[in-house]
């Protein structure tokens, strides 16, 4: 584990390593590329790090909303063990401006009250480990702004065979990236739209970093990568943007990271957009699909066929999912661990599997952190 300096006074607050002393006085985070430039006593735009003691202070650290059993499929990750349990938990705060975030009561607020739940990485780690869960999801907001409590908990959790999922924008710095990714299994990195433009107009963000990740995952890490994309009529879902997003990702991730098209709800400043049709996302999904990719799905519909797996070699269905309840499975295991075959015709089907799949089914279960 790594040894954090604490502030007695401040008991979820930590010192961090990533900023730098400007000329004019200033420090600098480089957690992400905002790099937020404060003064002494200045929050940085994601509001849980800021300066003080003339450097840059977590003040979230071992603080959550709130903590929930999850079945892995919400993530969404569909091809890392399929049908097992994950302890979800986020904080406050995100170095993004989403205007139609869907978590916008977590991820946008300022209010440090939000985080009514207290957890330190081992309490967390053995949580998991007594609820039968398989991993933990650092999720809700995103935990390139918790950085030190997400690394801190994933060790806490490998000790004890847990895995760390992450759930992210994929919005960071190299240096921190490279640590972050150091202890991750599987992350989904929400890759909003495949246009400068949209990431700078609706998310106060830039593209370049976010598919920097992307490589960086795929091309450096063993990390268990998929990728979702939140469509918005008549922001990311012409036919021209789906295209060129899957042509990039077909060039530079391959056909086998999986690729979910989610629908948008209408929400926090975009509550004048209407929800996205089923019928868009299935559009995107054909057209993925026809790009090369071999699994695709659709979510935040009712689609058992778009929230299937299937073998890229025979498609057959491999795993049956309404929902995310799984239905009939047909992966064998493969002489290496974790491989997928499969069942039909016993061709490799990409990701992380075990002989059978979980039991957890789609039920959410909040819990309670049992503080000592």
């Amino acid at each position: 584990m790594n040894e954090r300096r604490f502030f007695p006074q401040q008991p979820h607050t930590v010192a961090t390593d990533y900023w730098h002393l400007l000329a004019d006085g200033r420090i600098q985070c480089d957690i992400c590329p905002r790099a937020c430039k404060l003064h002494e006593g200045q929050r940085g735009a994601c509001f849980v790090r800021g300066c003080e003691h003339s450097q840059v202070l977590l003040y979230s650290y071992g603080k959550s909303s709130g903590f929930c059993i999850d079945p892995i499929e919400k993530k969404p990750l569909n091809h890392f063990l399929p049908g097992s349990t994950v302890l979800s938990f986020g904080t406050a705060g995100c170095n993004l401006g989403c205007k139609f975030c869907q978590n916008w009561d977590m991820s946008k607020s300022r209010e440090m009250d939000t985080l009514s739940s207290t957890a330190m990485p081992e309490q967390l780690a053995i949580t998991a480990k007594n609820s039968q869960c398989r991993s933990v999801a650092f999720t809700y907001n995103d935990p390139v702004i918790f950085h030190e409590y997400a690394i801190d908990t994933a060790q806490a959790c490998g000790e004890l065979g847990i895995y760390s999922v992450a759930v992210t924008a994929g919005y960071m710095e190299a240096k921190p990236r490279a640590e972050f990714f150091r202890y991750m299994h599987a992350v989904n990195v929400d890759l909003k739209a495949f246009s400068p433009q949209f990431y700078k107009k609706l998310c106060a963000a830039d593209l370049t970093n976010v598919l920097e990740t992307l490589c960086y995952i795929k091309q450096q890490t063993k990390v268990w990568l998929e990728i979702t994309t939140l469509l918005i009529p008549d922001e990311n879902d012409s036919d021209e943007e789906l295209h060129q997003a899957c042509e990039w990702i077909m060039d530079n991730l391959g056909p086998e990271v999986p690729l979910h098209y989610t629908a948008f709800h209408p929400d926090w400043k975009m509550r004048d957009k209407s929800p996205t049709p089923a019928a868009t996302l299935s559009r995107a999904r054909d057209i993925a699909l026809k790009t090369g990719l071999h699994y695709v799905y659709t979510g935040n519909v009712h689609d058992p066929v778009g929230g299937s797996s299937y073998c890229p070699k025979c498609q057959k269905c491999v795993i049956e999912r309404d929902w995310h309840q799984l239905g009939e499975w047909h992966i064998a295991a493969g002489e290496e661990a974790h491989m997928g075959l499969c069942g039909h015709c016993g061709a490799r089907v990409a990701g992380i599997f075990e002989a059978a799949p979980g039991d957890r089914g789609a039920q959410r279960q909040a819990v309670k952190i049992l503080n000592e």
